[in-house]
């Protein structure tokens, strides 16, 4: 798949990962890039006439269904937005974070993908790329709730894949460690540039490969997982929050 002449529904388009998309996608000759994001009046981006800002909120069910269908012609959606609480499992105050973290990394993406049913993203020439974390395969219980919300997200872009086999979409996961962005700050470093991620990702794309660890961070991460996931898993278990 080539980027060039694509038309794309990206979410999350206003920071970050959201924000490098951007770049990468105009840089590559995207043909028209539709910017999901929760205040369509307070966001700069570059004066490109292939842009076209969008509100989407994925907590909304009719804020998701009009972009949608505003986005209609999109052959590539891109789930980038997403959120983390940053706070464990019984370490945390209340339930008010994983439950804000499924919404923006699960149901989210899901109720998007499905009310794309119609457009060309479910076809031979469509694509939809989901922003995960390694945190999707191996748990930092300090963040604990966010792995969870990244793993099911995981099942289900591997569920989608399945499902639209037969149709040729192609699928793509990308599963980064810590990337310099706000929501990473509390990581731990080196982290990822999150232009990194999104060079990464696309390149992905265009080679039809189905999951991707961008940046050499990841990859290395990545083969260690592959090695030795206990221990991996041992290692990321002491960041623990204390239970008051």
């Amino acid at each position: 798949m080539k980027i060039a002449g694509a038309k794309v529904l990206l979410t999350g388009a206003n920071r970050g990962i959201g924000r490098a998309f951007v770049d990468e996608l105009l840089r590559r000759g995207a043909g028209k890039v539709y910017l999901g994001v929760r205040n369509a009046n307070s966001q700069s981006f570059p004066d490109d006439p292939r842009l076209e800002v969008i509100h989407l909120d994925l907590a909304d069910t009719a804020s998701i269904l009009a972009a949608a269908a505003k986005a209609g012609d999109a052959n590539i959606l891109i789930n980038n937005a997403g959120f983390m609480a940053g706070t464990g499992g019984i370490a945390a105050p209340s339930l008010d974070g994983a439950r804000q973290e499924m919404e923006a990394n699960y149901f989210g993406p899901l109720q998007l993908t499905r009310a794309m049913k119609d457009s060309p993203v479910f076809s031979s020439s469509g694509a939809i790329v989901n922003l995960l974390s390694f945190l999707s395969l191996a748990t930092i219980p300090a963040a604990g709730t966010y792995s969870a919300s990244k793993s099911a997200a995981l099942a289900l872009t591997r569920t989608v894949r399945a499902e639209l086999k037969a149709k040729g979409t192609l699928v793509v996961a990308v599963l980064p460690v810590q990337v310099d962005t706000e929501m990473g700050a509390g990581l731990p470093e080196p982290r990822l540039k999150p232009s990194e991620v999104a060079s990464d990702a696309l390149d992905a794309l265009e080679a039809g490969e189905e999951e991707v660890f961008p940046g050499q961070l990841s990859k290395n991460a990545a083969a260690g997982f592959k090695a030795n996931p206990a221990a991996v898993q041992a290692q990321l278990s002491q960041y623990v929050r204390p239970i008051e």
